[in-house]
């Protein structure tokens, strides 16, 4: 076969090492170095922050070990947009695909480059917020914003250049977060722990309060179910991002096999790390304490300076080069985690343009055999968000309807199964139907949660994902109702 017969297929260069790097370096960003203060702040207890990372933890697991069984029976690029389409129809797999593009996916590019930018500039000091190079009024364009920019168009372009070049940098920087954690919880067990801190945190283990402008308040009965709701969302978006590798089940090698392995390691590790991460922040710091404190320590992990907890238990090892050693750390971070994004994400385009619900351009590969037109466009609504500084209301938002997509895609376990009962199933959802449940009812308990004490956080993002139905059926008559569904091929039965 020619290079020219070939230039427009996806090329199966994605191994078992590259799909979990993918999945990890996907996860891991700034989140859980800073969401921990907010959690605290929520809680007040040792003990319930880490019960909300474990329970976010083993929810994030449970939700990967489920999607492996769609990733076997629909091995098709655009993963879980064609999963919805397969399951439901073509508008529920629009929604989420008009969703991940307008905001999930682009969203989370600008939130995450903004964070690289920021913590940049604590090495290299031109990079900030105040350097303001031109207003116009309605944008300031900072140095800041150089930096995110200019890493998101890097990224795009070095993922135009084919697969390849993406997951070597996948690889990489996945690699590096590894080590990254790995070292900051063994020096935190080893060399920052802080007897007081662990004494204080122990005398008041399981005391739940929330803090307020008046002080702390008691959480009992369901006030504390409620809380524990709530608080779960930093840390589940902080664990978000493992569904990613889905989209890139056209590059992937044996698919079938390749995706779910690589759901079920890369979700496990990334579990664990983070839970033992706040382990160390709670060896480090007493977990309350006062937003006047003089010190790290007075502040506790509630009142981190700027939420910035990693940074605050980094002192104990490091002491004043802290915060220097903390922005290195999360600049290597924030950067793998968006080539993960930017890499995945133009593959749910291109399925969306073959379906004729997307722009037909975007359903083109170029000659390295990727979709460079999707990650072109992905690139300029991320730099527009960035521009805007929107993108973190945007985010906040979409936090329950993203919850809602997981939720529809797990139930589709349970629909496959009665649908085609005799299918082939190369893997079998682990703990079905218990585990699947579980996850289901654990998070429709959470978003009646944050429906009820944080309308805010979801009702706007209804609101978003519902402007997509109209987007849809105009977008269907304007090609004249010719909304294909690409042919999935279930395994033959048994």
């Amino acid at each position: 076969m020619t290079e020219k017969q070939t230039e427009h297929k996806f090329r199966r260069k994605i191994k078992l090492m590259d799909a979990t790097a993918i999945v990890i370096g996907s996860m891991i960003g700034s989140g859980v170095f800073i969401v921990s203060s907010d959690i605290a702040r929520g809680l007040g207890s040792p003990g319930w922050l880490l019960i909300v990372w474990l329970i976010s933890g083993l929810l994030t697991v449970f939700a990967a070990v489920s999607y492996g069984e769609l990733a076997s029976m629909i091995p098709n690029a655009g993963g879980q947009y064609t999963y919805l389409r397969e399951i439901y129809n073509p508008l529920i797999g629009f929604l989420f695909g008009w969703a991940l593009f307008l905001v999930i996916q682009a969203g989370s590019i600008a939130a995450v480059s903004m964070a690289f930018g920021k913590f940049l500039g604590v090495i290299v000091p031109w990079f900030s917020d105040t350097n303001v190079l031109f207003d116009l009024g309605f944008v300031k364009f900072s140095t800041v914003h150089v930096a995110a920019i200019s890493s998101v168009i890097f990224l795009t372009w070095i993922n135009t250049r084919g697969i390849v070049e993406g997951k070597l940098i996948q690889n990489l920087f996945s690699v590096s977060k590894v080590g990254i954690l790995l070292f900051f919880i063994f020096a935190g067990i080893f060399f920052a722990r802080n007897i007081d801190a662990i004494h204080i945190n122990w005398q008041h283990f399981w005391e739940a309060s929330k803090a307020t402008e008046g002080g702390a308040v008691a959480l009992h009965g369901w006030q504390l179910f409620a809380a524990v709701g709530t608080s779960m969302v930093g840390a589940l978006f902080a664990l978000d991002g493992w569904n990613n590798i889905t989209f890139t089940a056209g590059e992937t090698r044996n698919p079938k096999r390749t995706i779910p392995l690589s759901l079920i390691y890369g979700s496990l590790t990334v579990a664990i790390l983070y839970f033992f991460t706040n382990v160390v922040y709670l060896m480090a710091l007493p977990l309350d304490g006062s937003p006047d404190g003089l010190n790290v320590f007075e502040r506790g992990i509630r009142f981190a300076t700027d939420d910035r907890i990693g940074t605050a238990s980094m002192e104990g090892i490091m002491g004043g080069y802290a915060a220097l050693i903390m922005a290195f750390f999360v600049v290597i971070s924030t950067f793998g985690c968006n080539n993960g994004m930017v890499l995945s994400g133009a593959r749910v385009y291109y399925a969306m343009a073959k379906d004729n619900l997307f722009f037909k351009s975007t359903g083109k590969l170029n000659k390295n055999g990727v979709p460079a037109n999707g990650l072109i466009y992905q690139c300029i609504w991320t730099v527009l968000l960035c521009l805007s500084g929107t993108y973190g209301n945007l985010l906040d938002y979409v936090v329950a309807t993203v919850l809602l997509f997981y939720v529809l895609s797990i139930v589709g376990v349970f629909i496959l199964r009665n649908r085609y009962p005799d299918a082939k199933r190369k893997y079998k959802a682990f703990g079905y139907p218990v585990i699947p449940s579980i996850y289901i009812i654990s998070t429709l308990f959470i978003m009646v949660i944050l429906l009820i004490y944080k309308p805010s956080y979801t009702w706007p993002g209804l609101v978003i994902v519902l402007s997509g139905v109209p987007v849809y059926y105009i977008w269907k008559r304007v090609n004249r109702n010719q909304i294909t569904k690409t042919k999935i091929k279930i395994p033959n039965p048994n």
